[in-house]
């Protein structure tokens, strides 16, 4: 099938429809350094990219982008008016709190590390847990030595906290 046909088909089943907005998250957008520069470094990104296609001879072609890339880019400044920069080194650096890693020790003898992290920075493959997730719940406040259970939809398991520090 020719790419053209594929694209009328897009702008067909667009019928002239807005794209919904995403969602803003009900809590509190704690964001660490990291975040914070990923989020700015988000908002040059989509308007790197916003720029051309609004200058371009065929805006209407590149209408369904666009609008794509406006609704990106209103969620990311929402979420950097709202964010409240968390700096790790202010930290109790004897608690497990919002910017911590913390290495535990599950019921297994398996040793993990998860770091706590605002919610636009989550990341579960790279174990960036957000500060609402059920882990992050069950850490949030623990101390080395202690064992905590993590409520997980597969089973609860028993995680024994071995370390907690705070990067820079």
């Amino acid at each position: 099938m020719s790419r053209a046909f594929v694209n009328e088909e897009r702008f067909e089943q667009a019928g002239g429809e807005e794209l919904v907005d995403r969602p803003i998250s009900e809590f509190a957008n704690y964001v660490t350094p990291n975040g914070a520069l990923a989020l700015q470094t988000l908002e040059e990104s989509l308007l790197a990219q916003l720029a051309p296609l609004k200058k371009s001879a065929d805006e209407t072609f590149n209408k369904d982008k666009i609008a794509e890339i406006e609704r990106d880019l209103r969620y990311v400044r929402a979420r950097l008016d709202s964010a409240i920069l968390v700096d790790p080194n202010i930290q109790n650096q004897e608690k497990v709190l919002f910017g911590a890693s913390v290495e535990v020790e599950d019921s297994d003898g398996k040793q993990h590390i998860f770091h706590i992290v605002g919610e636009d920075e989550a990341d579960a493959s790279i174990n960036k847990v957000s500060w609402v997730s059920p882990l992050a719940k069950s850490l949030i406040g623990q101390k080395v030595g202690d064992t905590v259970t993590w409520q997980r939809p597969a089973g609860n398991i028993n995680l024994e906290i071995l370390d907690i520090h705070y990067p820079s």
